[in-house]
């Protein structure tokens, strides 16, 4: 029978999101996940017979991890609504901004790891296989939280959004941690909310 500890598991798929930030998918073996989380030799190989299980485990937890995140992000944005305490309604933009800039800066390490394995996908089928589902449900969770804060957005658009996001996301997470504010990620938010490719009026000595 498979092990069942699991608080055991989660420390191994959080020692996985530190190695594969820090040394990227090549770094990433059962040894060394191991040491990461200061267990006995073997433990992973216990838990994920393969290195493909362990990856598919990582971007797993990634998932459940960014999901609570989302979660809590919208009950919160939910309760000022109801109880005035926001003045303004949230919008799509408000709550990106303040997604985008957790995750390029609390949250570096988590997408950095993330962006691995994606790459990683390109040349392994079933990690690819399994990325594509938790896409699916990232869509439905995305759809729900919409509804939740009474966003009008046409569910068709959601794939659009949810690339749009991780376009910026990478932009974000690979930049000089040092250059990423609060200011750069609003008007990105924004730019992608809105559009940036509305026609600018000419200035007066143009015309």
């Amino acid at each position: 029978m498979p092990p069942t500890n699991p608080a055991r598991r989660q420390a191994l798929t959080d020692a996985a999101i530190e190695l594969l930030a820090s040394s990227g998918a090549h770094g990433l073996t059962h040894r060394a996940v191991e040491k990461q989380a200061d267990l006995p030799p073997g433990t992973a190989s216990n838990y994920f017979r393969s290195r493909e299980a362990l990856l598919i485990a990582a971007a797993e937890r990634i998932a459940e991890l960014h999901h609570a995140d989302t979660d809590r992000a919208t009950d919160r944005a939910t309760d000022r609504a109801t109880d005035g305490s926001a003045g303004q309604p949230t919008t799509l933009a408000d709550l990106w901004t303040e997604s985008l800039l957790t995750a390029a800066t609390t949250l570096r390490t988590r997408y950095l790891a993330i962006f691995e394995l994606q790459l990683e996908a390109t040349r392994r089928p079933a990690l690819a296989s399994a990325l594509a589902d938790l896409q699916d449900t990232s869509s439905q969770i995305t759809a729900a939280h919409h509804d939740k804060l009474g966003l009008t957005i046409a569910r068709e658009k959601i794939p659009a959004l949810i690339a749009l996001y991780g376009g910026a996301l990478f932009t974000l997470v690979t930049a000089p941690p040092d250059s990423v504010t609060r200011d750069l990620v609003r008007h990105m938010a924004q730019a992608m909310v809105h559009g940036c490719a509305t026609p600018r009026h000419p200035a007066e000595g143009e015309r």
